[in-house]
């Protein structure tokens, strides 16, 4: 592949080029738990299945399969490598940020892309525990109306921030939050600060 105008680190083009841990059987690989993010109609879809060492609660065996760009492909590949041996509330708590400094970083406007992996790892957790009865350790990430008058979700605000935007206006260019009334201005600014520390700022704990 000609790397000319290749804005990528060489771990990004090695995970492209080699993914790893690909979904090429989902019968014969008998996953304990499944999950799905992303609309294929959109063209991002992301389908991560793992295996459970149920004693332990430890992830033995993680595999996926994505019709994204290769940005998602190289954050799930190397996802994939990260969580084997891992806990599962730990692989529960990973985010786009670890995976991105993992991979040696993306362009910020692809940030959005490693979103896929992350969140269908999360859903696989939670079917595994549904699978297996423990109910009471599901994590939900149930979308909160932040903007009435648009109907404009917190998960809205978060995806725009991954895509770039940093600013109200930007925001609201991509959401059209806060454009009638206004009165959820002052929540739409402090939750486009909270996600671009949270996803771009190395400092953790930062609000």
């Amino acid at each position: 592949m000609d790397k000319v105008g290749w804005v990528y680190s060489d771990k990004v083009l090695d995970h492209f080029m080699h993914p790893r841990n690909i979904l090429e059987d989902e019968q014969a690989f008998q996953a304990d738990g499944v999950g799905v993010t992303g609309n294929v109609k959109c063209g991002d879809q992301m389908i991560v299945a793992i295996k459970v060492d149920a004693e332990r609660g430890v992830i033995t065996d993680c595999k996926w399969k994505t019709f994204g760009c290769a940005s998602a492909i190289a954050s799930t590949s190397i996802m994939s490598e990260m969580v084997k041996g891992m806990r599962l509330e730990d692989a529960f708590r990973l985010s786009p940020r670890d995976i991105n400094k993992e991979l040696g970083g993306l362009p910020e406007h692809k940030i959005h892309c490693s979103v896929l992996g992350d969140k269908a790892l999360r859903a696989a957790i939670n079917d595994y525990y549904e699978k297996t009865g423990q109910a009471e350790k599901i994590q939900r990430e149930e979308a909160r109306v932040v903007c009435s008058c648009m109907n404009v979700t917190d998960h809205e605000i978060e995806e725009a921030v991954l895509e770039g935007a940093r600013s109200l206006y930007e925001v609201q260019e991509k959401t059209k939050v806060a454009t009638v009334c206004g009165e959820c201005t002052e929540e739409v600014e402090r939750l486009i600060e909270f996600y671009t520390n949270k996803h771009f700022c190395a400092t953790e704990g930062r609000t």
